[in-house]
C-alpha cells in the first residue's frame, strides 16, 4: 500500500499545500489521517483516480504504480490456480473469481488488462460475462481469453460475441504464456 503526503501531491499538481488539504477535507480527494499528529496520506491509486477524474496528467513516476493485472474466472479452483501459476511465472499479478457475479465485482475493483474466462460455470456462465463486459464502455480495452473444455463450436461462439482469444482445456502452459504476454504488452 503506497501512499503520498499532502506535500508530494502539492508538488505533483503544482498547487499550494493548503489546496491539497482542502481537497481532502472537502472529499474531492480520498485520503486519511495518520494517528497521532494527524498528517494526511493518500493512496497512490486514489490520487491517480482523482487526476483522471479531473482530466489532469498522471506523472510518469506514478504510471508504473498502476500495474496491469489479470483476472482469472473459473469455478474450478485447481484450474484457476494453475492459470495463476502460469501468470505469476510470466511476471503478472492476478486475481481469481470463482463465478460470473464475483467476476463483475472484481472487474470494477481491480480493472485488469486481461481476463481469462471459463464458459461453463454455475449461475452466470462465461457467455453472460462476455456480454456484460462488452456492454460496458469502461471495459472496451479489456482482453478476454476464453479457456474452456467445451467443443470448438462453443469456443467459436465466444469469439463471435466478443472474446479476443480461446484456448482448449487442457491447455499448454506455453500457449497460455504466449497469449498472456501478447495481450499484456498491448
Amino acid at each position: 500500500m503506497k501512499t503520498l503526503t499532502s506535500g508530494e501531491i502539492a508538488s505533483y499538481c503544482d498547487v499550494n499545500l493548503r489546496t491539497v488539504i482542502r481537497w481532502i477535507e472537502n472529499g474531492k480527494l480520498k485520503g486519511f489521517k495518520l494517528p497521532g499528529r494527524g498528517n494526511n496520506r493518500v493512496l497512490v491509486e486514489d490520487f491517480i483516480e482523482f487526476l483522471e477524474r479531473h482530466d489532469m496528467p498522471i506523472p510518469d513516476s506514478l504510471k508504473g504504480d498502476a500495474t496491469p493485472s489479470i483476472l482469472i474466472v473459473d469455478d474450478e479452483m485447481p484450474v484457476a490456480k494453475s492459470i495463476q501459476r502460469v501468470a505469476r511465472r510470466a511476471g503478472f499479478d492476478s486475481y481469481i473469481a470463482t463465478g460470473g457475479f464475483q467476476a463483475g465485482i472484481m472487474l470494477s475493483q481491480h480493472e485488469p488488462k486481461v481476463m481469462t474466462l471459463d464458459l461453463s460455470m454455475p449461475g452466470m456462465d462465461g457467455y453472460s460475462v462476455i456480454d456484460f463486459t462488452r456492454e460496458q464502455s469502461k471495459y472496451k480495452d479489456l482482453k478476454i481469453v476464453v479457456i474452456s473444455a467445451l467443443d470448438d463450436i462453443s469456443l467459436e461462439r465466444a469469439l463471435e460475441i466478443g472474446a479476443d482469444a480461446s484456448l482448449q482445456k487442457p491447455f499448454s502452459n506455453h500457449d497460455l504464456t504466449m497469449v498472456l504476454e501478447q495481450f499484456m504488452s498491448m
